[in-house]
């Protein structure tokens, strides 16, 4: 018999499952963000963040899937109308280190923009993340948004889960000089 995965909020003390895994799937953009040189740099940077509210990368974003209170993966994301705002501590925080602090904020206004979604890689093709999916079209739906939205970086496998959950390709964008297919579902899936 398969135990059930569920989804809680994350809390501050998730940090060092989190962390590790959200730098592990942003990579690049994680350096950016943080002005670090190194991914355990970045993660030091993030781990302070992950612990404060009002920020993208804040425990406060962030879903947990567990089975039988086993930590198995992650959903990170909010409104995209609110993607500026909850950036501008990682700007702030580039300023304070005199880096370039330009950087596009990822979400785009009327999605729930999915920033990070990862899973252990244990668990991986078990199912774990189409029930993040489902958390993430179930987020938006209580945010009173219609669609779900995602960056993707071209050639990336976890686009054909994106495909399977009912996304598709609206456009690109270029993020830190790499450029991303923009994906977006609404929030109540027709696909399946």
């Amino acid at each position: 018999m398969t135990q059930i995965v569920t989804i809680r909020r994350a809390r501050p003390d998730d940090a060092p499952f989190a962390v590790p895994l959200i730098q592990e799937t942003i990579g690049h953009i994680g350096l950016v963000l943080t002005g670090a040189a190194t991914d355990a740099e970045a993660e030091g940077v993030m781990t302070e963040f992950f612990a404060r509210p009002g920020n993208r990368l804040s425990f406060q974003n962030v879903w947990i899937a567990q089975r039988s209170g086993e930590a198995l993966g992650l959903l990170l994301g909010y409104a995209g109308a609110d993607s500026g705002a909850l950036d501008e501590p990682f700007r702030e925080h580039l300023r304070g280190r005199n880096l370039p602090s330009d950087f596009l904020s990822e979400g785009l206004p009327g999605e729930w923009y999915l920033d990070t979604l990862a899973v252990t890689e244990a668990a991986r093709g078990h199912g774990v993340g189409a029930r993040l999916l489902q958390e993430a079209a179930a987020q938006a739906s209580a945010n009173g948004l219609e669609r779900v939205g995602l960056l993707v970086e071209h050639g990336n496998r976890a686009a054909r889960l994106y495909e399977r959950e009912g996304f598709s390709v609206e456009g690109k964008r270029t993020l830190s000089g790499h450029v991303y297919d923009h994906m977006i579902r609404p929030a109540q899936n027709t696909a399946q």
